[in-house]
C-alpha cells in the first residue's frame, strides 16, 4: 500500500519558503479582479472549480497515450488532437488551481508547489510530444507522452493529498450538523457591544455574535475554508471577512460573498430568554 502519510513531509520543505512568497505575491496579483477569483475558486459553484477542471486534461493525456500504445496508424490523429486537448484544457485548470493555492496555508502551499512543479514538467513533456508528433516522430511522441503523463499522475497523487487528507477546498463545517446546537442552547449574556464580533460558546460550538441595532446576527465563528476565526474579522456592509485568506459572508445568513471559500457559512437563530442569549443551527 503506498504510504500516503509520507506525502505530510512535503509540508515540512521550508526551504520552499523564499520561492513561495514571491510566487503567491505574483499569483494574487496577477488573478484579479475579485469577480475573476471568486470564478476560478468555484465560489459560484459551490464547490472549488480546479478539481472539476483537471478532469479534461488528465483524461486527455491519458487516452492520447492509450491511443499511442494500443491504436495503430489510424489513431495517430484522434492521439494528437487529444494531446492539444489536454494541453490547451491545461490552461484554465491551473489558473484555477494557482488561485485556490495562493489562499492556502504556507505549508500546504509548499506541497502545492511540488504539485505544480511536476505538472510543469509534465506539460513541457507533453508540448515536446505534440512537436515531434508533428515531425512525424511518433516514437519519440509516445515517448515523451508517457513521461508527462508520468509526472502529471505523481502531481495528482499529491493534489489528491491535499483534497482528500489536507481538505483543502473541503467544508471545514460539514460536520456542524451533527455537533452544532440543534436546540436552543444558551450563548452567554444579552449584553453585546454595538457594531463589534464577540466570540461566545454554544456548548462547544464557537459562534460569531453581531448586534446591529436591535438584531443580533450569529454565525458559525470557525471559516469553512480553513477554519479562520471570524471573530477576528473585519465589519463591513453586513459582512464580516475572515482574517486568514479573505472569504467574506454574509452576517444575516452565512452566504459566501468573497472566496476563496465555496462553502456557505452555518447560521444560527438567536433569541433573548431574559438577560441570556440563545442560538440553534438554522434549520
Amino acid at each position: 500500500m503506498f504510504p500516503f502519510d509520507k506525502l505530510d513531509r512535503l509540508e515540512e520543505l521550508t526551504f520552499l519558503d523564499p520561492l513561495v512568497a514571491p510566487l503567491r505575491t505574483a499569483a494574487q496579483a496577477a488573478i484579479r479582479p475579485q469577480a475573476l477569483r471568486d470564478l476560478l475558486h468555484g465560489t459560484w459553484l459551490g464547490n472549488p472549480l480546479h478539481a472539476v477542471l483537471v478532469q479534461v486534461p488528465i483524461g486527455s493525456f491519458a487516452s492520447a497515450s492509450i491511443l499511442d500504445l494500443l491504436g495503430g496508424d489510424d489513431a495517430e490523429d484522434g492521439a494528437d488532437l487529444l494531446a492539444l486537448t489536454g494541453l490547451l484544457s491545461a490552461v484554465p485548470a491551473a489558473a484555477a488551481g494557482a488561485t485556490d493555492w495562493s489562499a492556502a496555508n504556507p505549508s500546504e502551499q509548499r506541497s502545492g508547489l511540488v504539485h505544480a512543479s511536476l505538472n510543469a514538467i509534465g506539460l513541457a513533456a507533453w508540448v515536446a510530444s505534440l512537436l515531434a508528433r508533428r515531425r512525424g516522430e511518433r516514437s519519440r511522441g509516445t515517448a515523451l507522452g508517457l513521461l508527462g503523463l508520468a509526472a502529471i499522475g505523481a502531481s495528482g497523487t499529491i493534489g489528491g493529498h491535499l483534497s482528500y487528507r489536507r481538505a483543502l477546498g473541503a467544508n471545514s463545517n460539514s460536520d456542524i450538523e451533527d455537533t452544532g446546537p440543534a436546540d436552543w442552547t444558551d450563548a452567554g449574556s444579552a449584553d453585546l457591544p454595538e457594531g463589534k464580533p464577540v466570540l461566545r460558546q454554544a456548548e462547544g460550538t464557537p459562534v460569531l455574535l453581531v448586534r446591529t441595532g436591535g438584531r443580533v446576527d450569529a454565525l458559525v465563528d470557525l471559516c469553512s475554508h480553513q477554519s479562520g476565526p471570524l471573530h477576528e474579522g473585519t465589519l463591513a456592509d453586513g459582512c464580516v471577512t475572515c482574517p486568514w485568506h479573505g472569504s467574506r459572508f454574509r452576517l444575516d445568513d452565512g452566504s459566501v460573498v468573497d472566496g476563496p471559500s465555496t462553502h456557505p457559512q452555518p447560521a444560527l437563530d438567536v433569541r433573548i430568554a431574559g438577560d441570556r442569549l440563545q442560538v440553534k443551527l438554522r434549520g
